[in-house]
This record gives structure tokens, C-alpha cells and sequence, in this order.
């Protein structure tokens, strides 16, 4: 019995996913079987899976346990269920109902002070990987950001959006899926602190971006870092940053 997949890839045999699996934490078995699958590149992104009948025949597991493990790989974008056709590995991941990145690295953050190590680590890094793809129109979404936050400074509208909207139009400008997936996660931890210091020192951050931004579009990679740097004095004070 072979798998349904897309027009140009060569069936595999479901058997693939090894023989029958002990009856403990079965759907998440079944999500080990996916990934060591899809790492040793017998399953692909474009291919379906083994049916619902054909899963629950060869691993010896009831049908709720199949469906469980297929709405797990739902919930963090990794499958899409198409109604008539099947369930396909999706070719780029999928906007996640559950990000178990960003829960894991709030529950594991511990002190304040270990996001920001990491930030100065990450941060200076997708920065130098940005500078290097940008395109013209990736200038022009960094260039609109930059503006959309000074006019809300001026109109005392300024919010962490503005300041987050910076930072993540550098890091859309990596055009690289693993690079942006950890940044928005990133993000996501800092939020609450960037929102503090927009509201307290909005004219510093401002200052801060545009220093980052004007050694990124010279292709000045010690600029670059040496900006944020600067940018990081900022990030350090107890005003945002409370462990």
C-alpha cells in the first residue's frame, strides 16, 4: 500500500513508520515516527501521509490516537488537512495555532537577564545576515517603519507595535524561515519591555533604529553591531528590564 503524493515524487510505503508502537503517550509516538521520517528524508514537504486507515493498520493503534496526532501537527503548522484528498506535509510551515517555541522559551527564560543575553547574541547576527539580502523593497518597508514610528512619537500615539515593527522588518529581510521563526518568538518575549520603553524614552529608541538603520543600508557590518551595542545600554536599565 503506498502513499498518495503529488505529481513528480515517488511513493513510499507507509511501513516507513516502523511496526506497532507501545500503547503510552501514543500520539506523540506517532509525532516521533513523523519527524524521524521527515528527517531521514523519507517523507517530504508536498507529500501525503499514510491514511487514517492505513496509520491505524500498520502501527496497531485505534483511530482517535491517529486523529489526536494529526491535530497536534495542525496546531503547530505542520500538516494541512485537505477534506476529500488527505493530510499533506505542508512546503513551509504553517502559521501555528500553538507556537511551542515561544511557550517553551517563556516557561525556560528564567531571569529577565537571559533574554537579553540572548537578544544581544540574535539580534546583531540577523542583522548582518538582513544586510546582506536586502533587496529595494526590503529598504522600503525598513524605511516605513522608521517613519511610522517617528509620526507617532510626534503624535504621542507611540506603542511597542512601532518599535517591534522595526525589528521585524529586519527580520523579514533575512528571507530565511528558521531565522524568522526564533526572532518573532524573540519578539514575543520582549514586547512588554519595548512597550515600557516606548512610552518612557521613545526619542532614544527612535535614535537607536535610525543609528542601526543607517550603517545597515551602507553595508557597515561594524556599524552595524557597534549601533546595537549602543541600542543595548538602553535595553539594560532597570526602567525596562526588571529581573
Amino acid at each position: 500500500m503506498t502513499l498518495k503524493r503529488q505529481r513528480g515524487i515517488s511513493p513510499k510505503e507507509p511501513g516507513r513508520f516502523g511496526g506497532s508502537i507501545d500503547r503510552s503517550s501514543i500520539a506523540f509516538q506517532i509525532l516521533e515516527r513523523i519527524k524521524t521520517a521527515l528527517i531521514r528524508g523519507e517523507l517530504m514537504p508536498g507529500d501525503y501521509l499514510p491514511s487514517e486507515t492505513e496509520l491505524t493498520h500498520s502501527l496497531g493503534i485505534g483511530k482517535s490516537s491517529v486523529r489526536e496526532a494529526i491535530k497536534m501537527l495542525q496546531a503547530i503548522g505542520i500538516v494541512e488537512v485537505r477534506r476529500g484528498q488527505g493530510t499533506i506535509i505542508r512546503r513551509e510551515p504553517g502559521e501555528p495555532l500553538v507556537d511551542p517555541m515561544a511557550f517553551g522559551m517563556i516557561l525556560a527564560r528564567g531571569m529577565t537577564r537571559d533574554v537579553l543575553e540572548f537578544r544581544r547574541m540574535f539580534e546583531p547576527a540577523y542583522t548582518q545576515q538582513a544586510m546582506i539580502k536586502a533587496t529595494a523593497d526590503d529598504h522600503i518597508r525598513i524605511r516605513q517603519s522608521l517613519d511610522d514610528m517617528e509620526a507617532a512619537i510626534v503624535n504621542g500615539e507611540q506603542t511597542s507595535h512601532h518599535d517591534i515593527a522595526f525589528h521585524r522588518a529586519i527580520l523579514h529581510t533575512t528571507h530565511n524561515p528558521m531565522t524568522i521563526r526564533v526572532g518573532e518568538t524573540l519578539l514575543q518575549l520582549i514586547e512588554a519591555a519595548l512597550e515600557t520603553s516606548m512610552q518612557i524614552l521613545p526619542e532614544t529608541a527612535l535614535k537607536d533604529h535610525k543609528a542601526i538603520y543607517a550603517a545597515f543600508k551602507m553595508n557597515d557590518i561594524p556599524g552595524v553591531h557597534a549601533a546595537i551595542e549602543e541600542s543595548a545600554k538602553s535595553w539594560e536599565t532597570d526602567l525596562t528590564y526588571r529581573d
